[in-house]
């Protein structure tokens, strides 16, 4: 674990709701210089902590209007069935998150369609013809609110 002191910690914050900020405006922001800024950015990322900055895409924008979140059971057990399956839901375009978990479910995905009928295509034609798919839980998200996290 790195140690983080307040001045760190105010960076990420600042970078988890901005990410495309730069070095100079960070430096404004918390009294240092545009190139002590770059240095203590830089630090964080060469230690793992900054793991890298996304972009966020506006889903309905682009026309996916419906977000599922699916709980997929396999039918079969053993490794080999979880990796055939891992590899073939990834290569679902649709499908924008996999997590193997521990619970009622093997995996949770994240799925996004332009509509329920586009979802319920990649449903049937897609994800319940996987190898090893056995029950199939689906959840549509209504809303979806973004918490800033542990960082506060």
């Amino acid at each position: 674990m790195t140690d983080l002191d307040d001045l760190d910690r105010a960076f990420l914050r600042a970078l988890s709701q901005e990410a495309g900020v730069s070095a100079g405006e960070l430096g404004r922001r918390f009294g240092l210089s545009q190139p002590a800024a770059w240095r203590r950015v830089r630090r964080l990322e060469e230690a793992g902590v900054l793991a890298g900055r996304r972009v966020e895409v506006d889903r309905a924008a682009l026309g996916f209007g419906v977000t599922v979140f699916l709980g997929v059971k396999l039918a079969t057990r053993g490794r080999v069935s979880l990796e055939d399956f891992e590899r073939a839901v990834t290569a679902i375009p649709e499908v924008q998150v996999v997590q193997h978990v521990l619970g009622l479910f093997d995996y949770r995905l994240r799925v996004v369609a332009r509509d329920i009928a586009d979802f319920e295509r990649v449903l049937r034609r897609r994800i319940m013809t996987l190898p090893g798919v056995g029950t199939v839980e689906a959840n549509v998200l209504l809303t979806e609110e973004r918490r800033p996290g542990p960082l506060g």
